[in-house]
């Protein structure tokens, strides 16, 4: 059965090794040099490349919901900031983290934290920790990041969300720079986060979508890529 695969970070060695032998084709955002992907298998003739964010294309026609803020019980009135953790399992006690501990505190004096935690261990500790406010079941996160005035997260597919729909994102991921990260911090829209003491939550206008910072894309042009070894397969 023909298939594609897709991602946006190139340095998961073991998983591309695998995943871009197996596909017949490997769609990837421009901004990846090609030679980085061929020791994974992805010759020339494989490669689908795409402008921009894969998230720019599906979410598209997106709108924000302002249902999630009352859902959470949040002012819209007031400052907003969302939190991704780190994988890291504690946040405070055993100091793992001491820079995500600083990243906490320092936006719970000037905003309303909604935090995302990652395991059962983080949860608890920032109910004890007290000041956050952190959802019991999964809400409507991109309806949420629209409407923030701020972003921190380590993880990709957040921070990019956050870039397409207009928000403010600072990253803290610490391991290997990407070509798509180091390119949104080239053009100014996403932030290498150093120093949690200049963390500033700027009240935004409450639009909801940022639709004069959003770059909406066609989806049928990501979705014609993933399907592109079908329609060789049927020709």
């Amino acid at each position: 059965m023909p298939c594609a695969t897709t991602f946006d970070y190139e340095w998961a060695r073991v998983q591309h090794t695998v995943n871009c032998r197996l596909a017949q084709a490997v769609v990837v955002p421009d901004v990846i040099p090609p030679d980085r992907l061929a020791p994974y298998g992805a010759k020339a003739r494989k490669l689908r490349r795409y402008q921009g964010l894969k998230e720019e294309y599906y979410l598209a026609d997106f709108e924000p919901d302002g249902a999630v803020l009352g859902e959470l019980g949040l002012d819209a009135a007031r400052p907003l900031a969302i939190v991704r953790t780190p994988p890291d399992v504690s946040l405070y006690h055993r100091f793992e983290n001491p820079l995500f501990g600083r990243v906490l505190e320092r936006l719970r004096g000037q905003a309303q934290v909604v935090v995302l935690p990652r395991t059962p261990q983080q949860r608890a500790e920032l109910e004890r920790a007290g000041g956050f406010v952190i959802p019991e079941r999964a809400v409507d996160a991109q309806s949420l990041i629209a409407f923030a005035d701020l972003v921190v997260s380590a993880g990709g597919t957040m921070n990019r969300e956050a870039v397409a729909l207009g928000t403010p994102v600072y990253t803290t991921f610490e391991g290997r720079l990407g070509a798509v990260d180091a390119a949104l911090i080239e053009q100014g829209r996403l932030r290498r986060l150093d120093d949690p003491d200049a963390l500033v939550v700027e009240r935004r206008a409450r639009t909801g979508a940022a639709a004069h910072a959003r770059v909406r894309r066609d989806p049928a042009v990501f979705t014609d890529l993933l399907l592109s070894p079908l329609a060789v397969s049927s020709s």
